[in-house]
């Protein structure tokens, strides 16, 4: 499936239904009162969570949402049917942007859970409404109220706890596989990784978290440079950052790259928690991986763990302290505009 994580959308709540003017006409009331009803409310659009999905490829095929409007109220005090809200499903991660004003309008999470991106109309009311004593037969009645309509920014932003970042081709696709069940695409070559790729890790039969592959970032991320800006905003949500550095191809560096990216399209992640893991361990020796380990603790401040995804070394310690930290962290605040 292709992974789409930004698109933008038209959305129209129903307008509501005119009042009626009537009054009532039978057999033994041939000059009746006023009996105009009032009219439906106007149908509203509404996003919904659905845990099922995971891109917002539906909305390029689908740019208009527009909901029902109500129907005008009829003679004999009845009122017009409330048009039907339109209900739409998203992918958890889900914000909803006003496209013009840059409010936040929904910001959706957890399964199951709905906002309304814009309201329907009131109905107007019937004549009935407008009686009094010296008015016995209005012919007054007021007109449904049109619904909120707007243009709409939705992206996408993944759900998880823990984001795995570095310099493409530093093995955090390889890393995410050794850990998960997910299957991202692993090449040797840079930018394999088109699209985040999220997976569950498995502390122990009643403990796990969410962690995301972040694609690649190179010098000039921020500013829109490879692949990187398009996917920084996935970590918006994460509480750890995970560090992959390739130990064999100036890891120092590497991190300073990443981290500066980082900082320049939002300084804030960079006070969320964070390690590092050394990988590719294989490739050197022992005293090699021991001393650049020691060089990054002591340059970065952070702790540091070193590790062959490729080979399956010292995960079992990386995935305990990944946990261990993510229980002491705190929920990353709100997503901003």
């Amino acid at each position: 499936m292709r992974f789409i994580d930004e698109t933008r959308i038209f959305v129209r709540a129903g307008k509501g239904g005119d009042g009626a003017i009537a009054f009532l006409r039978e057999k033994y009331r041939p000059f009746g009162g006023p009996s105009g009803g009032d009219g439906g409310n106007g149908g509203s659009v509404i996003l919904r969570v659905d845990e099922g999905l995971s891109t917002l490829l539906d909305f390029k095929y689908q740019p208009r949402l527009i909901a029902r409007d109500g129907e005008p109220g009829r003679g004999k005090q009845q009122y017009g049917h409330a048009g039907a809200d339109l209900v739409v499903r998203v992918p958890p991660g889900t914000v909803a942007i006003d496209d013009e004003s840059g409010d936040v309008l929904a910001d959706l999470v957890i399964p199951g859970s709905t906002e309304v991106i814009a309201a329907g109309g009131r109905g107007g009311q019937g004549n009935m409404h407008f009686v009094t004593s010296t008015r016995r037969a209005p012919r007054i009645a007021t007109p449904g109220i049109a619904g909120d309509q707007r243009w709409v920014r939705l992206e996408l932003r993944l759900v998880a706890e823990a984001g795995l970042v570095g310099l493409p081709n530093a093995g955090k696709s390889t890393l995410l596989q050794a850990l998960t069940a997910a299957r991202p695409k692993i090449a040797p070559y840079p930018f394999t990784t088109l699209a985040p790729n999220l997976g569950r890790v498995m502390v122990s039969d009643d403990e796990s978290f969410a962690i995301a592959d972040i694609p690649g970032l190179i010098d000039g991320a921020h500013l829109g440079h490879g692949l990187g800006i398009r996917f920084l905003k996935h970590l918006a949500r994460t509480r750890l950052l995970v560090y992959v550095l390739d130990v064999a191809d100036k890891p120092l560096g590497a991190f300073n790259t990443v981290r500066g990216e980082i900082k320049a399209f939002d300084a804030e992640l960079l006070a969320r928690p964070a390690l590092i893991a050394l990988n590719k361990i294989d490739l050197l020796t022992a005293d090699d991986v021991l001393y650049a380990a020691r060089e990054v603790s002591a340059a970065t401040d952070l702790e540091v763990l070193s590790i062959s995804a490729d080979k399956g070394l010292g995960l079992a310690p990386l995935v305990a302290r990944v946990a261990a930290m993510l229980g002491e962290a705190e929920q990353p605040s709100p997503c901003p505009t």
